[in-house]
């Protein structure tokens, strides 16, 4: 197994020991092939290091672990409380070692450093602590029928659970998904992006110091996160009746009234839409904007974004850094000679940010005015830097803007008006819904989208829902057939 342990040096100085094996069987081994994964840096296009790649067969072999440890007493008849004490152990892991963590997350996919383990190191842990609460909550149900039946209920672990991690929140989305699949008593075989796989490999290592049995098994091979393959896995997914939430992406509107605070919601829309490099399934890439004051929020919303810092990830000043992959950018420099060509006007941005040399997959913060429906920017997911405003004149006109997509992830709307917020929010088809703030994401309330968003929910307690099966008992009290 030393074979399979490196030490990695970071830009910071941060030295860190890594496990670059396939995790199965609470052991890291060498795949079934010779094949193996390069991580690259995508400030420098620089490769990092080499990870192993699992086959078909390797999966087969963390399935046939994970199902064994499902069977295992010595997971199976852990009580709800001490499976509590193992996620609350997985997290003061996670929080002893968040520098580890989040140093590898932005040489992976180029986050910035310092800025992302402020703001996504606390989320994570506090998710896993706020799964490790319910475990010994999830009751069922008795049911009075009559004098001589009653019936029950019991709310128990599907087994194994299959989890697609997405590159853009490799540590946050890991935490949604391990936090109620372990709390409820399931086993976990995460798939994290090749995008993204170091900091997983780093966290299977510390979910097996915090004493799991053999309950999280981890693999590197593609990735996932658009309607397109959320389709796919649905109908790999359909010949067995398997159960399936997917979190499929989106073209989140982001309303601005008339009466709004006009600073406020530029903030947020800089906040929502910029962050993470745009790299966000329910960033505010539409800006839908009352005519009258349009040019307003436009010169207050371009004069923020020109003061973003585009930069290196491990530079404190760094407000955004690179995209996540060359196949990132290249696709994001389309959409922009996409708009330029179906006549947007630019308000700023429009190409690779020029500060930083020939390397590294840099974008300016861009911003179009005039974007009209049948343009691309306007429907499709950009995944970038890359925000689109458009007029509009009345609440009406607003609401079928804002609903002319096929994604349906969050909406986002500012107001003054309580009237107008909540009637506003009512007939927007998302699920979910942002008054006077973006993208300002909580444990404890569910994450869900609609349409071409995807199904089901993460997080808050209907996050629960998708790795727990109802059985319904019959007890006969005397009925006589």
């Amino acid at each position: 197994m030393s074979d399979l342990k490196i030490s990695l040096t970071a830009p910071n100085g941060k030295k860190i020991s890594l496990y670059t094996g396939l995790f199965i069987n609470n052991q890291f081994i060498k795949g079934s092939s010779s094949e193996t994964l390069t991580s690259m840096d995508p400030a420098t296009e620089e490769p990092i290091c080499s990870v192993e790649v699992a086959t078909a067969s390797d999966v087969d072999s963390a399935v046939r672990a994970a199902r064994a440890a499902f069977s295992n007493p010595a997971w199976r008849d852990l009580t709800p409380e001490q499976r509590a004490q193992l996620l609350h152990r997985a997290a003061d892991l996670v929080e002893a070692h968040m520098e580890d963590l989040f140093t590898l997350q932005a040489l992976d996919v180029g986050k910035p450093f310092p800025a992302s383990m402020k703001s996504e190191g606390p989320h994570t842990v506090g998710c896993l602590r706020y799964y490790a609460g319910w475990a010994d909550k999830l009751h069922g149900k008795a049911v009075p029928v009559s004098n001589d039946k009653f019936g029950y209920t019991l709310r128990q672990p599907l087994g194994v659970c299959g989890a697609i991690n997405p590159w853009n929140y490799p540590m946050t989305n890991a935490a949604w998904k391990l936090g109620p699949a372990l709390a409820t008593g399931n086993c976990v075989i995460m798939k994290p992006s090749e995008y993204s796989p170091l900091s997983a490999l780093y966290l299977a290592n510390l979910f097996r110091e915090a004493g799991y049995p053999q309950a999280s098994s981890k693999s590197s091979t593609d990735t996932a996160g658009s309607a397109a393959t959320g389709q796919r896995i649905l109908k790999a997914a359909a010949g067995q009746m398997k159960r399936t939430t997917i979190e499929a992406g989106g073209k989140s509107a982001f309303l601005v009234f008339d009466d709004a605070n006009l600073e406020q919601a530029a903030k947020w829309a800089i906040t929502g839409g910029f962050g993470n490099a745009g790299q966000i399934c329910s960033a505010n890439s539409r800006i839908l904007v009352q005519r009258g004051v349009q040019q307003q929020f436009l010169d207050i919303f371009s004069r923020l974004a020109r003061s973003s810092r585009v930069g290196m990830p491990f530079d404190a000043s760094t407000t955004q850094g690179p995209q996540a992959s060359k196949m990132q950018y290249d696709k994001i420099m389309g959409y922009i000679e996409s708009a330029n060509q179906d006549g947007a006007e630019l308000v700023m941005g429009g190409g690779r940010y020029p500060g930083l040399g020939a390397k590294g997959y840099f974008v300016q913060p861009t911003i179009y005015k005039g974007v009209t429906r049948d343009m691309k920017i306007f429907h499709e997911e950009i995944f970038g830097p890359v925000l689109a405003v458009t007029a509009f004149d009345t609440e009406d006109e607003a609401v079928a803007l804002a609903n002319d997509s096929a994604y349906g992830l969050a909406a986002m709307v500012f107001t003054e008006n309580l009237k107008v917020a909540h009637r506003t929010a009512a007939r927007l088809q998302s699920g979910m819904v942002y008054i006077n703030e973006s993208n300002n994401v909580d444990w404890k309330l569910p994450f869900r989208g609609s349409k071409q968003s995807g199904l089901g929910s993460e997080l808050g307690e209907s996050g629960l829902d998708a790795y727990l099966e109802e059985k319904v008992i019959h007890v006969n009290l005397g009925l006589d057939i």
